[in-house]
């Protein structure tokens, strides 16, 4: 017989001990993904337990978002389809909503427990409308497409303009790279100004790990990374620091953060307001032999053009 998963156990200690809340918050405070916080909470309520998911939102911004989408989607009709990938309808896609329910994105995680979402997608493309006819009996003349004005930036079919028409994308930029000690400067995705800095990489950790409760097992080891994050903009950073900050392998691979965290090594906390620097550590589970080269930080994973790289290879 298969005991309690323990992240599972963890999860439902912090629900309890809070009553209500957010998916955001609680995800939060475990230093986990929302999605996998929010499939387990979505699993666990069909177990019988005395616990509700629920959801809660602006109506009014949610309708508008759907009128938007709805619109837009008219506007498109008459140019024929789109491309879209197999198995994917051309208006899926996530959105975002502004307030303290504010959800991140469908990513891809790492998690066994966790559940992938697609892709986030890029807004509508440029559309060629009716053309004019000069006289009743005069062939029409092609204008140049004029681009509508997208109504939502996230909303629209998958894919980039460069795949849609089957253009060659650029090549990525290289990730500006450090070593411990080092900050280094990168735009977010909802134009945040933001800097990391790496503040300290302890490994092995295990003194820390079994300190704070928790049991390795034959084999593992635990490392603990300290980040610094400070938000130069106007703009508040919404999401965890850490939320993609993992270690790469020699190899390679990447190491994506344990669900544990320390009172000793405090973790990171959701969002940082413009002017402020917040501080956090991310605590990895890896094999003992693993050989480790450097420490990785993106917004969301395969975005190449803000991925920010950490070598560690002296440690």
């Amino acid at each position: 017989m298969t005991g309690p998963d323990p992240v599972d156990v963890r999860l439902l200690s912090v629900v309890a001990e809070m009553g209500r809340a957010a998916v955001p918050d609680i995800a939060g405070r475990l230093g986990m993904d929302v999605r996998d916080v929010a499939a387990r909470l979505a699993a666990l309520s069909t177990t019988g337990l005395p616990l509700i998911v629920g959801v809660e939102c602006d109506q009014q911004g949610i309708r508008n978002a759907v009128a938007a989408a709805q619109q837009w989607a008219a506007q498109n009709a008459a140019s024929g389809p789109y491309p879209v990938a197999p198995g994917q309808h051309p208006m899926s896609g996530p959105y975002q909503v502004s307030g303290p329910h504010q959800v991140s994105g469908p990513y891809p995680v790492s998690s066994p427990h966790q559940v992938p979402g697609p892709y986030p997608a890029s807004g509508p493309y440029p559309v060629s409308g009716p053309y004019p006819v000069s006289g009743p009996h005069q062939m029409p003349h092609p204008q140049q497409p004029v681009a509508p004005t997208p109504p939502m930036s996230t909303w629209g079919p998958p894919g980039s303009a460069a795949w849609a028409r089957g253009d060659q994308p650029a090549a990525p930029a290289p990730a500006p790279t450090g070593k411990v000690g080092t900050k280094l400067d990168v735009q977010g995705v909802s134009g945040e100004q933001i800097s990391i800095q790496l503040i300290e990489v302890v490994d092995p950790a295990d003194f820390l790990f079994t300190a704070a409760g928790y049991e390795l097992q034959p084999g593992e080891r635990s490392v603990v990374v300290h980040t610094e994050l400070t938000n130069h903009g106007q703009v508040p950073f919404a999401s965890l620091p850490d939320m993609y900050l993992e270690l790469v392998t020699e190899d390679g691979s990447p190491v994506a953060k344990a669900p544990v965290s320390m009172s000793s090594r405090p973790p990171h906390r959701m969002g940082v307001q413009p002017g402020e620097t917040a501080g956090g550590h991310t605590v990895y589970v890896l094999p003992e032999s693993t050989v480790l080269s450097a420490v990785r930080w993106t917004p969301q994973p395969g975005d190449q053009q803000r991925t920010l790289l950490w070598d560690i290879t002296d440690l």
